[in-house]
């Protein structure tokens, strides 16, 4: 019996960039994956929050409740920070723009998005202050002057660092996701 799917010798779709019917615009969506370092740091850091788990047990089994209490805490607080750790990023729908920082989130919707373009500038490397140049994808906004325009992601953040090509596409993404909302 053969079994198409799971063969390679027939054609393949390549309607694959066309949004399916049932999505819903209105629902927020980052246009890109997460890159493989914040997906490994935030694998570490949950890996990490299983062995604070674990000898929270111990610690309820052989001392104080109250002990294994704090440590309990502590191991919520660093599956907390991984979970957040993978939301950080870019998140459009058809009401706005959402930037999600590791603390803060700013939303701007798209009537008081006035552009939102590449730019080639020094850029922070991983988050870190070390600085190399690369490119950056800028949010100007209407009440903001354009020299103060945010930077939304670069070339050398986790999501983006060593695939050139991925931050291409999700920049030109989000900037036809401007274009589209900022008309109509």
């Amino acid at each position: 019996m053969p079994l198409p799917f799971l063969t390679a010798d027939r054609a393949f779709e390549t309607a694959d960039d066309l949004a399916l019917p049932f999505d819903d615009r209105d629902r927020w969506r980052r246009p890109y994956r997460p890159g493989p370092w914040r997906v490994g740091t935030a694998a570490l850091s949950l890996l990490f929050a299983s062995f604070v788990l674990f000898a929270a047990v111990v610690i309820a089994l052989t001392a104080s409740v109250s002990e294994a209490g704090v440590i309990l805490g502590i191991a919520l607080m660093v599956i907390l920070g991984a979970l957040r750790l993978l939301r950080m990023g870019v998140w459009v729908s058809a009401r706005g723009l959402r930037h999600v920082g590791f603390v803060s989130t700013r939303t701007t919707a798209w009537e008081q998005v006035v552009a939102v373009r590449t730019v080639q500038q020094p850029v922070r490397w991983l988050g870190l202050p070390r600085t190399v140049q690369g490119q950056a994808l800028v949010l100007q906004r209407k009440d903001r002057a354009a020299q103060d325009a945010p930077v939304l992601m670069t070339t050398h953040n986790a999501d983006f660092v060593g695939r050139a090509g991925s931050f291409d596409r999700a920049a030109d993404t989000i900037e036809a996701w401007a274009a589209e909302n900022r008309r109509g």
